[in-house]
């Protein structure tokens, strides 16, 4: 046994996966959090883990050889971190501990941006794993082609999702930043994180600081169409950049290698190409344009670690998705429940988009929670009133942690729109809505939040 670590904060999406990173490598670990709820207790209960709810000295007593403490809700003045402080506690950050125990010396493939990460880097895993590889690799989340959301591998590869928030109530750098990549995705960049963010430059500025530590002998893979991540790569970049897209960038940058992936095909099937030529197709469960522009991201990404694009092909032909991103909870022939991880406007478009032209005319009834730190201040309540446009409606759920008043994005909705701030009674009105439809026409309904959701997910399915 190497030694004991403490990861206070251990139930979120980071955390959680180090806490499953550490106890592979030797370590005896522990933690807490607030609240732990899946997928994430689910993995920490698979793992043997030990974790507790809420803080207690008692739980570092012996006094463990480390703490990793974590950013979600542990600023100064935390129980638990003015405890650690006082005693003179060895302690880090998640991302910095990742950088400097896991990621050292290893060939890191590094999945960022705003949208897709999980996704993405389940897909770029899974294709370095059915090529042999065996991946280390660490998810934001639960994919269901590996059994836990992290490994440490036994290759020198290694696959991380990039995260932009800052690392910790002391070291306001991005995460990523301690990861020193190879290879890097930035999938897209809108803005996002209003609470340590004042605008979309501040966001670039940490993207920028990312790929200062990407090598020349490196590799970029960036979106052609999107400007932002564009004049991020015009503020400085010193590795090849690989572009995906639907054409060639609008803007260029010297490093520019003119590879372009692309896709044709709609939803289930669809074409993968580079340069033009066709280099396979990919026939899969997954919806959306965006799922696509996922594949690429990983098939050009593995391209650079040594995988045969005809093999990735294959490897995404047999892609399962992850947990969470418009994930069935329940089917019948009148009704179908999804439960979709979307944090954002553009990944609440995206998904409702996809959606619709899977299910043609049937019904769409999207249940929004706009939970994160961005949404709950309402930086985008503008976007939250268009972004369900692919719906046939649409439910509000104001939770405690909303800061403005949900009847105006109500009002403005692009579709009917009601509001609920009552989760039994939402779980009531949503079951009841299945009376209203018959064999011939299907109501879909889209459970979207990027958290527990007050248990909604619970009390539906014991209501059915």
């Amino acid at each position: 046994m190497k030694g004991h670590i403490y990861f206070l904060g251990i139930g979120g999406t980071l955390m959680g996966s180090l806490a499953q990173l550490a106890q592979e490598v030797g370590y005896r670990v522990t933690g807490s959090d607030n609240a732990i709820y899946p997928p994430m207790s689910d993995l920490l209960a698979d793992a043997g883990i030990e974790v507790y709810e809420g803080f207690d000295p008692k739980q570092l007593d012996p006094e463990p050889d480390l703490v990793v403490i974590g950013n979600a809700g542990l600023p100064r003045g935390h129980e638990a971190v003015e405890y650690i402080l006082e005693r003179g506690m060895r302690y880090t950050s998640g991302a910095e501990w990742l950088g400097d125990a896991i990621l050292h010396g290893r060939w890191v493939l590094a999945v960022a941006g705003t949208h897709g990460k999980t996704t993405t880097a389940s897909m770029l895993a899974w294709i370095l794993d059915h090529a042999g590889l065996n991946p280390g690799y660490l998810i934001g989340g639960a994919p269901l082609n590996f059994s836990g959301s992290a490994r440490v591998g036994e290759t020198p590869f290694f696959v991380v999702e990039a995260d932009e928030y800052d690392t910790s109530y002391f070291d306001r750098r991005s995460k990523f930043v301690h990861y020193r990549p190879r290879t890097v995705i930035l999938n897209n960049l809108e803005f996002d994180h209003a609470d340590i963010f004042e605008d979309i430059g501040e966001i670039q500025t940490q993207f920028h600081h990312l790929l200062r530590t990407v090598p020349s002998g490196g590799l970029i893979v960036a979106p052609s169409q999107d400007d932002h991540v564009t004049e991020v790569l015009q503020l400085g970049c010193w590795a090849p950049v690989a572009r995906v897209g639907e054409s060639a960038p609008r803007k260029t940058v010297d490093q520019d290698t003119g590879e372009l992936w692309t896709a044709d095909g709609e939803n289930h099937t669809f074409d993968v190409k580079l340069n033009g030529e066709t280099a396979g197709s990919i026939t899969w469960n997954l919806l959306g344009r965006h799922n696509q522009h996922n594949a690429l991201n990983a098939i050009a990404a593995a391209r650079h670690a040594g995988v045969p694009v005809e093999n990735a092909i294959e490897a995404l032909s047999q892609f399962r998705g992850v947990k969470r991103r418009l994930e069935v909870l329940h089917q019948d022939p009148n009704l179908v429940i999804y439960d979709d991880f979307a944090h954002h406007p553009t990944a609440i478009r995206s998904t409702l988009e996809g959606l619709r032209r899977e299910v043609g005319s049937d019904d769409i009834l999207a249940v929004v929670e706009p939970r994160t730190h961005t949404m709950s201040l309402g930086t985008l309540r503008h976007e939250l009133t268009t972004c369900c446009a692919a719906a046939d409606r649409v439910i509000w759920f104001r939770g405690e942690n909303i800061k403005w008043d949900l009847t105006e994005v109500t009002q403005n909705c692009v579709v009917p729109a009601k509001m609920f701030d009552d989760h039994a009674a939402l779980a009531d009105a949503l079951v009841g809505e299945r009376a209203n439809y018959s064999d011939n026409k299907r109501l879909h309904i889209v459970i979207m939040s990027n958290g527990a959701f007050g248990g909604i997910y619970q009390m539906l399915l014991d209501r059915l």
